[in-house]
């Protein structure tokens, strides 16, 4: 065993894994080869999917199609998880950006978007984390242990792209709320951190994602494994003193000064 431990005996769940190219999934196969069990969520029945995967993996897992915007599903999800696993110890707030049913956040100068656009982009974003946090904390104060991973952005947080503001903001807030929830649980065993991935390559990539992903001085887009890889390792014992943190990962994107592209 590694020096920093494994999560055999550890329930993780992580919210927003239906893509089967995206980074809540390949989180989900990570803390599963880490040696937890994996509650992994979606807001359709492709999550039903993803456990078939998981499971000829040999990881232990169950997926759950709940809508994490509402309270109420949020609820659910933590008393299915109970009855399944007993509870969860790590949570990965992967859900957000895009959606299945809801399509992707508003893009548009700020005189373009609506109440309506705004909410709904902080709601996806920023609501399920927050309720998520809200519904599962308690469980881990009680057991004298937990995870909890925020999936940020470089956008918001670190850098910002014209006509993005909503996604930009919530996702800033994201690492606000991350910062908050560490003091408040520091002294319980429980960690809290961020990732903030710059350009992925996942299914969802459109051609200038991955052509800004290109210019970065690794010259490539990340992986999502690249991203569950960090994630994974937040959640790992060794890692015990490191909370409140926000981990950019970008292949140095963000801090490259001098373009020529």
């Amino acid at each position: 065993m590694s020096i920093l431990g494994d999560l055999a005996g550890k329930v993780a769940l992580v919210t927003g894994a239906g893509s089967p190219t995206g980074i809540g999934f390949a989180t989900a196969v990570v803390l599963g080869e880490l040696g937890a069990s994996v509650v992994v969520t979606s807001t359709t029945a492709r999550i039903q999917d993803r456990v078939l995967e998981l499971t000829d993996r040999g990881i232990n897992a169950v997926g759950v199609v709940a809508d994490l915007t509402l309270d109420q599903e949020v609820r659910r999800l933590r008393e299915l998880s109970s009855d399944v696993y007993g509870g969860v110890d790590i949570v990965v707030n992967n859900a957000g950006m895009t959606s299945v049913e809801r399509g992707s956040d508003a893009v548009g100068a700020i005189e373009s978007l609506s109440l309506t656009d705004w909410h709904l982009g902080l709601t996806r974003n920023l609501d399920t984390a927050f309720l998520v946090c809200r519904e599962f904390l308690p469980e881990m104060k009680e057991g004298g242990w937990g995870r909890v991973v925020m999936v940020a952005s470089t956008t918001g947080p670190v850098n910002a792209m014209a006509g993005h503001t909503v996604y930009a903001t919530a996702k800033a807030a994201m690492v606000g709320l991350t910062r908050s929830l560490a003091l408040e649980v520091s002294s319980m065993g429980i960690t809290v951190n961020a990732v903030a991935p710059g350009w992925i390559a996942t299914g969802s990539a459109s051609d200038d994602e991955l052509r800004y992903g290109s210019a970065s001085p690794i010259g490539r887009s990340g992986s999502p494994q690249e991203v569950a890889s960090v994630i994974g390792s937040l959640c790992l014992p060794g890692l015990s003193y490191v909370t409140g943190q926000v981990i950019v990962i970008d292949g140095a994107n963000s801090i490259l000064e001098a373009r020529t592209n």
